[in-house]
């Protein structure tokens, strides 16, 4: 574990920091990174020995409860944060908060702004879902050396503005394996191969807790199956409930309270008394 202090100046650990992200990448070792929501999700990641995890800023406070000294980088989505003002407000929230990054997929003046305020900054490259209209859908990018070469330059310009990696979604594989070798970003691949510096899946694929996943996602897990039972489940509990009430059998005197000897006797001639009789 390393001593850090955070942007709010918290004395905390961590199991990695950017410094050892960097090193990592220059020597070669490969890290692994999962989403997560919540602090439940969080928790089972941090005990896996995950390098380190990514959320969205709205859960960061929560995400950070279960997994209190993992990296944790906070996607600030472009929706959530329109102004250059906004952005920047909440790229510092996010990092007061505990946040060792942000992630952002907005233009090099908002990396830059950022960058410039000692922020961590990842951009991200490749099919960004949120611009996937300009593509023609979901799609890999990079099949060709132009669109190869045009994710290199997205690269480039990101060094330029002070990011220290980005994510890199839905490139072609050996596109990106010959990208990695003119680019100092830390890479974090998500459906583009496994010449990434880092290894990045969805908590709820990697889970199999995803009906339809994407053609990149490997699952480890069988959740989907489990939730089945478990909505089955749930199902038929609330049609007991449901039944039990209809039919007078609960609440019963096993799941009620008595008034103490004698209280009830009292309590009725006390009534007697307010209650005009009829």
């Amino acid at each position: 574990m390393k001593r850090i202090y955070t942007y709010g100046h918290a004395l905390e650990q961590r199991n990695i920091t950017v410094a050892d992200i960097l090193a990592n990448k220059a020597s070669g070792t490969k890290m692994t990174q999962v989403t997560a929501q919540n602090a439940e999700e969080a928790g089972i990641i941090a005990d896996q020995n995950i390098d380190m995890i990514i959320t969205g800023s709205d859960w960061l406070v929560d995400v950070r409860k279960g997994a209190p000294t993992t990296f944790i980088t906070a996607a600030l989505f472009a929706g959530r944060f329109i102004t250059n003002d906004e952005i920047l407000a909440g790229g510092i929230n996010a990092a007061m908060a505990g946040a060792d990054s942000v992630l952002t997929p907005r233009s090099m003046d908002v990396v830059e702004l950022l960058a410039k305020q000692g922020l961590c900054v990842q951009g991200h490259v490749g099919m960004v879902p949120s611009l996937s209209i300009r593509y023609g859908g979901m799609r890999t990018i990079g099949k060709t050396a132009s669109e190869a070469l045009a994710v290199l330059d997205h690269m480039r310009r990101l060094e330029d503005a002070g990011a220290y990696g980005c994510e890199v979604e839905c490139v072609a594989h050996d596109a990106l394996a010959e990208i990695c070798k003119h680019t100092s970003l830390v890479t974090s691949s998500i459906g583009a191969g496994a010449a990434g510096d880092v290894m990045f899946l969805f908590f709820e694929d990697i889970c199999g807790e995803t009906e339809n996943p994407p053609r990149h996602a490997k699952s480890w897990g069988d959740g989907a199956s489990i939730r089945k039972q478990l909505d089955a489940e749930r199902r038929r509990a609330v049609k007991g409930f449901q039944d039990a009430v209809v039919l007078g059998a609960y609440p019963n005197a096993a799941h009620s309270v008595a008034m103490l000897p004698n209280e009830k006797d009292i309590l009725l001639e006390a009534l007697d008394k307010r209650i005009p009789q009829l």
